[in-house]
């Protein structure tokens, strides 16, 4: 496999504040770290991009799980077409180690934002989505005044009740609306995520829900196309629906992002037999730091891990979380479990992979039980 040098390699990052050493067998590792599996790592990376582009589509990959350009970068050498953002200061995070195609899968509201992503569009090819007129007059003004030329997606609400309109009234107005500042403003396309399907439990439930936003996508492209509106792109999907999506015959490119970490709310779905098995890929390595008679410490807690999934799961067999505080996570054992001894350090799998990443400043990447390289998670703290 071609070896593509990691930002830390290249110099950036405070090597002083890293959790390991390049070599370091992974017992060596400070902790609380993020700890990525190489091998399965490459493994999803590889299977999920397989499937999409045989479907004929293509891979924009979801980096707002990762927040990572070490992994952006080796998306993008893995056929993805660029990657997807929820912010534009992730996108500068990304433009900055030269990614060239970033689609930011969500409203830019506010003057800073817009001018910040006009300047971004002088140096990367960049696309944002829109619901509402205000919206398309900040970014059209934008992208006017720093003479760019900017994509548009109209979101369409294909289910999950969040952002996105609803009928085919409201997407033709914002087209009609984006048309006026051409050519400062191009219109892209739709972007149709569903985003509760992807941790709909069932299989077939996943199937009916993409299946029903299908349908929702046909109907807005037949009447923007009724009204003269050409819609070249459709774009969503993620971790949990991306078969369905790829092999719809619709969609024009898939956007997955967990896929590359994996979580435990991820593992909770029972899996769809026509798609490969995703492997665990993001362990959280913590240290015991205090046992007794009833249960053991963990040097991790809430800075560590995030909690809207849930408790993180242990991979110890009989052991299991009981509780978890800012600095600490409980843990218990079942009887006959063999005991744990300070200093032991134990491996868990995080509840949402997402909101975890965002907690930490690097992931080290082993193999084999040894550290082959350190990922500064550069957009960590990214939110505006």
């Amino acid at each position: 496999m071609t070896h593509h040098p990691s930002i830390s390699e290249s110099g950036l990052g405070n090597w002083h504040d890293a959790p390991a050493v390049i070599g370091a067998s992974v017992d060596a590792i400070d902790t609380p770290a993020l700890l990525i599996e190489l091998d399965a790592f490459e493994r999803n990376l590889a299977e999920v991009h397989a499937v999409i582009q045989t479907a004929g589509i293509a891979v924009r990959s979801h980096a707002k799980a990762h927040k990572c350009p070490d992994i952006a970068l080796r998306q993008i050498h893995a056929g993805a077409v660029g990657i997807c953002v929820q912010k534009a200061s992730e996108a500068e995070a990304f433009i900055e180690v030269g990614v060239k195609n970033i689609l930011i899968t969500n409203q830019v509201v506010g003057v800073r934002k817009v001018e910040r992503v006009a300047r971004l569009a002088a140096h990367a090819h960049m696309g944002l989505c829109v619901d509402n007129i205000v919206q398309v007059h900040q970014i059209g003004a934008a992208a006017r005044r720093h003479r760019v030329a900017i994509d548009v997606y109209i979101e369409q609400d294909v289910g999950g009740a969040r952002c996105g309109v609803t009928t085919n009234a409201a997407a033709i107005e914002l087209a009609e609306v984006i048309a006026t500042y051409s050519p400062s403003l191009v219109f892209a396309g739709l972007q149709a995520y569903y985003g509760p399907a992807q941790h709909m439990r069932k299989p077939e439930e996943r199937l009916q829900a993409i299946r029903s936003a299908c349908d929702k996508v046909k109907d807005m492209v037949s009447a923007l196309n009724a009204a003269g509106y050409e819609v070249n792109a459709i774009t969503g999907g993620g971790t949990g629906t991306y078969p369905l999506e790829a092999e719809s015959g619709l969609y024009t490119e898939v956007q997955p992002g967990s896929y590359v970490l994996m979580d435990n709310d991820y593992h909770k779905n029972s899996p769809d037999e026509e798609a490969p098995e995703l492997l665990p890929v993001l362990h959280a390595l913590c240290t015991v730091i205090s046992v007794s008679p009833t249960h053991a410490v963990l040097d991790g807690g809430l800075k560590c891990f995030a909690m809207d999934s849930g408790l993180p799961r242990m991979t110890l067999p009989g052991w299991s979380v009981k509780g978890i505080s800012d600095e600490h996570t409980t843990i218990t054992s079942t009887p006959g479990t063999p005991p744990l001894k300070v200093g032991d350090k134990v491996r868990l799998i995080p509840g949402h992979c997402d909101p975890t990443v965002n907690l930490h400043d690097w992931l080290v990447a082993v193999r084999n039980g040894k550290v082959e390289e350190l990922w500064p998670v550069s957009a960590r703290g990214a939110v505006f």
